[in-house]
C-alpha cells in the first residue's frame, strides 16, 4: 500500500514536525520581538515534551519489534520511503531529547544577542534529533543525520566563544568525512539489495536479509562504524569534542553532550548489528579496547584541567567509554547497561553543562583557580553541583550507579581484565569531580574581577528540578527503565553471531533479574 497511515503512527511525524513548525515561526518573527519569540519557542518545546511523555506512556515495553510505525512512499522507484518507528531505546532517547531541548529553550534568556535565531536553531536541531531516533529507512536516517549539522554549526559558530569558527568547522569536517563514507555504503547496500531481490529498498528490516561476503561486510561495516565512532567519539577520533564544547554556548554544550553524542552508539546498535552481524561480533574485542582506552584517557585528561568546561568535556569521553565497553562485550548485561548509561549521561552531563553556564553567566570565567568558597554565596548552586557530581561518579542510589554496575558486570563476564581496567575510570572520576568541587565551593570566597555572585534564580531552579528528580528516581528505582530496554538488548544480542558467549536465554533472564536485585539491595 503506497500510503499507510493511522493515528498512532502519526504521533512520530508530529514529534518531528512540531519543532520544525516552531522553528519556522520563530525565524519569521522580527528581531525586535525576542521576548515573544522566547514564549513561542517555550510553548512549542513544552508541547513537544508532552508528546514525548505521551509516547512513553503509550509504549508497550513487552511487545517485540517497532511500535508507532508509519510508512509513506517517498521515492518508490528507488525504494526510498518515509518509514518511522520506535522501540524501548528510541522512546527513552526521544524523551531525553525533548526534555533537554525544552530546558535549553527555557534557559535561553541568558543569550543576549540574536536570541530569536538561537531559539530557531534549537528547535530545528530538535526536529533532526527526533528524526534520527525514529527513522527506519536508511536514506531518511541520513537526511536527519546531516540536517543536524546545520543548526549545530550555527550554534557554535555564531554564539560560541573566541575560537568559535575554528571549533564549528572542525566539528563539521570530522562529522562530514565519516558521514560521506556512510552515504557511500548506504548507496552500495541499496544497489546490492536490488541485485539480490530484484527491487530497491533502503528499509532496515529488509537489509537484514542481505547476503554479503565477509570482506564486503567488513568494509561496509567499517564505513558505518567510522561515522558512528566519530560521533561518540572514541579515542583517537575525539579531538573535535573538547573544542566544540568549550566554544559552544551552554545550551549547545547541553544538547551536544546530552543527545548528539548518543547517536554514535545508537547507530551501532540500531543499524550495524542487524546488517553486519558477523563484522560486529568480530569487532567486539576492538570496541572493548577502545572503550577502556576512552575511560582511562578521558579521566586522566579531565583530572589535569583548570577550565571546568573542559573538565566536563573530557569526562564525557570517559563516561561514553563505558558505553562503548558495554556495547563491545555483547552480552545482555553490558548492552543494557550501555543503553541505560546513554540516558544517564545525558541527564548528569547535561546538568553539569547547565551549571557551568550558570557560573560563566555570573563571572565570565571558567577557570577553577579563579573561584573559591562559592558555597558561601551560592548554597543552592553548591547543593545541585554536588548532587550532579555524585551522579557523574556513579554513587549508589544515583542514576549513574545502575548503568555502570551492569556494564562492569557484563565486562567481567567477557574479560575480567577489561572490567578491572574500567574500574580505574570510576576511581579517577571521583578524584577529578570531587577535587574540582572542593576547589570551587570551599575555602575563602573568591570570584574573578569582582563579579556579582548570586544563587540560582527562578528560571534556573526550573531547569534543575527535573534533572535532579531523574537522578534520584532512576537511581532508587531503575526497573521501569530497564523494562523498556529489556527487549532491545535481547533482540540486539540475538542478531549477533555469538555462539558460546552467553548461556541459554532462560538463564540469561533469570540471572539478570537476580543481579539487578542484588545491586538494588
Amino acid at each position: 500500500m503506497p500510503f499507510d497511515i493511522d493515528l498512532a503512527g502519526s504521533l512520530l511525524t508530529v514529534l518531528v514536525g512540531l519543532p520544525l513548525a516552531g522553528a519556522l515561526i520563530v525565524f519569521l518573527m522580527p528581531q525586535s520581538r525576542e521576548n515573544a519569540a522566547q514564549w513561542v519557542a517555550v510553548s512549542f518545546s513544552l508541547a513537544e515534551l508532552c508528546l514525548g511523555v505521551l509516547l512513553l506512556v503509550r509504549f508497550q515495553a513487552y511487545l517485540p519489534g517497532y511500535q508507532f510505525t508509519q510508512h509513506i512512499d517517498w521515492m518508490p522507484e528507488l525504494g526510498i520511503a518515509y518509514r518511522v518507528g520506535v522501540d524501548g531505546l528510541s522512546v527513552l532517547l526521544i524523551v531525553l531529547t525533548s526534555l533537554l531541548s525544552a530546558l535549553v529553550v527555557i534557559a535561553a534568556p541568558s543569550v543576549r544577542e540574536k536570541r530569536g535565531a538561537y531559539l530557531g536553531c534549537l528547535l530545528f536541531l530538535e526536529a533532526g534529533m527526533v528524526g534520527v531516533f525514529c527513522a527506519l529507512d536508511l536514506v531518511l536516517f541520513y537526511v536527519f543525520w546531516e540536517a543536524m549539522l546545520i543548526p549545530m554549526y550555527l550554534l557554535i559558530g555564531i554564539w560560541g566563544g573566541e575560537r568559535r569558527v575554528y571549533a564549528a568547522l572542525k566539528f563539521v569536517l570530522f562529522t562530514a568525512i565519516g558521514s560521506l563514507l556512510m552515504l557511500a555504503a548506504i548507496i552500495y547496500l541499496g544497489y546490492r539489495y536490488e541485485q539480490q531481490f530484484g527491487m530497491p529498498s533502503f528499509y532496515l528490516s529488509d537489509w537484514s536479509a542481505l547476503q554479503l561476503g565477509l570482506r564486503e561486510e567488513v568494509l561496509l561495516f567499517g564505513a558505518f562504524a567510522l561515522a558512528f565512532a566519530i560521533k561518540i567519539p572514541v579515542v583517537p577520533l575525539h579531538s573535535w569534542l573538547p573544542d566544540a564544547h568549550v566554544e559552544a554556548p551552554a545550551g549547545g554544550s547541553v544538547i551536544l553532550a546530552g543527545v548528539l553524542l548518543k547517536m554514535g552508539l545508537y547507530g551501532l546498535i540500531r543499524f550495524c548489528v542487524p546488517v553486519f552481524p558477523e563484522a560486529c561480533a568480530g569487532a567486539g574485542p576492538l570496541f572493548v579496547v577502545l572503550g577502556v582506552i576512552g575511560i582511562v584517557f578521558g579521566a586522566l585528561v579531565a583530572w589535569v584541567q583548570d577550565d571546568v568546561k573542559k573538565l566536563v568535556a573530557y569526562s564525557s569521553i570517559s563516561h561514553l567509554g563505558f558505553c562503548v565497553l558495554g556495547f563491545g562485550v555483547f552480552n545482555v548485561w553490558g548492552l543494557k547497561g550501555a543503553m541505560l548509561q546513554m540516558l544517564n549521561h545525558g541527564i548528569s552531563t547535561g546538568a553539569l553543562f547547565f551549571l557551568v553556564g550558570v557560573l560563566y553567566d555570573r563571572a565570565h570565567s571558567r577557570r577553577i583557580a579563579d573561584f573559591g568558597g562559592l558555597a558561601q554565596k551560592m548554597p543552592l548552586f553548591a547543593f545541585v553541583f554536588l548532587s550532579v557530581s555524585l551522579s557523574s561518579i556513579a554513587l549508589p542510589l544515583t542514576n549513574g550507579f545502575v548503568g555502570e554496575f551492569l556494564i562492569l558486570f557484563g565486562a567481567y563476564r567477557f574479560q575480567p581484565y577489561a572490567a578491572v581496567a574500567a574500574v580505574s575510570g570510576v576511581v579517577l572520576g571521583a578524584v577529578y569531580m570531587l577535587s574540582a568541587y572542593r576547589r570551587l565551593m570551599f575555602g575563602d570566597f573568591m570570584a574573578p574581577n569582582g563579579a556579582q555572585i548570586h544563587d540560582l534564580n527562578r528560571r534556573e531552579k526550573i531547569v534543575f528540578v527535573p534533572l535532579l528528580a531523574l537522578v534520584l528516581v532512576i537511581g532508587v528505582y531503575p526497573q521501569p527503565v530497564l523494562d523498556l530496554l529489556r527487549l532491545p538488548a535481547q533482540q540486539t544480542i540475538s542478531q549477533l553471531s555469538t555462539e558460546g558467549r552467553n548461556p541459554p536465554e532462560v538463564n540469561i533472564l533469570g540471572d539478570e533479574e537476580r543481579i539487578i536485585e542484588k545491586g538494588r539491595n
